[in-house]
């Protein structure tokens, strides 16, 4: 079975390769594939996957609202390439989108018919994205996601293990609610749901929820550093881009097929004694 996975070299992707590493694997991420340019299209039809696992993206929150139009660009735009690609060679399409499609005036965890309503820039063109891909493909399965970290790139746990190695005390927003998640995990949900029948929006993430102080106060307990963790508020941070303060998504969908993802205190857990302790590759 032929799987093309555009994003490849990300952390997420750079995980899903792991997972899928015995399936023939179409990799495909920048330079030589760019979401800005319709070529990038050809390159998939072309490729004539039987699966496309579209992981790439912009996802600087806070850059987007500087840059609306690279953010449009790729996300909305360059998914609408994707999209419009894999109904022309009859592929299964899978999208990865994001738990900012939606405002957080909630107080319950998010379900897939819940109505989107964007607070920034990333969000609003992840959520355009979703609307290409569910308008051109039939085949299609939207899954949204939370708070992503891996073992490449850059992500939330890896800047705070860095700063409680260089600061005694770090301050961390308190009044934003969400589901970490690890990478790993939600690429084995990803092969899982790359081969099934499930069509339309899937919300994907570990078990529970915490705010990104509770996350923080985690990530310093479970590397036994010594930084003090205080909470501040989102206007205390200052931030460019909005963020909804709560955006829990709810995974029964999910789990009436599957078993629930591990809690992301067990999922923190592992990824600390990976980053800690690495495996070398055979």
């Amino acid at each position: 079975m032929r799987i093309l996975i555009t994003g490849a070299q990300g952390q997420l992707g750079s995980a899903v390769r792991r997972i899928l590493a015995r399936e023939d694997l179409i990799l495909k991420d920048l330079p030589d594939f760019d979401l800005t340019n319709p070529a990038c299209g050809d390159q998939i039809r072309a490729a004539n996957p039987h699966i496309i696992l579209h992981l790439g993206a912009y996802t600087n929150v806070d850059q987007a609202e500087r840059d609306s139009e690279l953010a449009r660009a790729v996300n909305a735009q360059g998914t609408q390439w994707v999209a419009q690609a894999a109904k022309a060679v009859n592929a299964r399409l899978l999208y990865v989108s994001t738990d900012y499609v939606f405002d957080g005036t909630k107080t319950s965890p998010y379900h897939e018919e819940d109505t989107p309503h964007p607070l920034n820039q990333y969000g609003l063109s992840k959520y355009e994205g979703e609307q290409a891909v569910l308008t051109l493909c039939r085949d299609a399965l939207v899954v949204r996601t939370a708070w992503v970290f891996g073992h490449e790139g850059h992500n939330f746990v890896k800047t705070i293990m860095r700063l409680a190695q260089e600061k005694p005390v770090l301050e961390v927003v308190s009044d934003q609610r969400g589901c970490p998640t690890y990478a790993e995990d939600l690429g084995q949900a990803i092969q899982k749901l790359a081969i099934s029948d499930l069509r339309g929006i899937c919300h994907v993430t570990n078990s529970g929820d915490s705010s990104w102080y509770e996350f923080a106060a985690a990530i310093v307990r479970q590397m036994g550093a010594e930084a003090d963790v205080r909470p501040i508020s989102t206007v205390q941070a200052g931030r460019p881009a909005k963020r909804p303060p709560y955006s829990v998504l709810c995974q029964d969908r999910f789990a009436t097929h599957y078993t629930r993802l591990p809690d992301w205190q067990d999922a923190l857990a592992r990824f600390v004694k990976h980053v800690s302790h690495p495996v070398s590759p055979a």
